[in-house]
């Protein structure tokens, strides 16, 4: 197939979808939440901001992805924070994450239906 592209495998997709498992980004998200997160390529990956939502690796287990906000920059490294300061593990308790950690933005929820939108930066 001369002309073409590879095609791209799943984990070089732009989009990928997470569920929501905990109560750290509640009230904005609650578990059961299904929301899309869209990571960018290369040049075409914007700045991160204070505000933005971002799926991360978990900085005690890497294997895990964790959805938290931008609450600020410390040099060139992330302060993340949960939205439930009661039931968040975040910068708080682990410090400020590489950016190279963040996996994509969470821009949309898909479902449940009524809750149904474009997710905003909040800060």
């Amino acid at each position: 197939m001369a002309g073409y592209p590879p095609p791209l495998g799943v984990n070089q997709l732009p989009v990928r979808r997470l569920e929501v498992t905990g109560d750290s980004m509640a009230p904005t998200l609650r578990p059961g939440d299904r929301v899309l997160l869209v990571r960018g390529l290369g040049p075409l990956r914007p700045a991160i901001r204070v505000g933005d939502l971002v799926a991360l690796a978990d900085p005690r287990l890497p294997a895990r992805t964790m959805i938290k906000r931008v609450a600020g920059l410390e040099g060139t490294r992330l302060v993340v924070r949960g939205d439930n300061d009661a039931a968040s593990t975040d910068s708080r308790h682990f410090g400020p994450v590489d950016p190279a950690a963040v996996r994509g933005r969470v821009v949309y929820r898909y479902h449940p239906e009524q809750r149904r939108g474009w997710l905003r930066t909040r800060w």
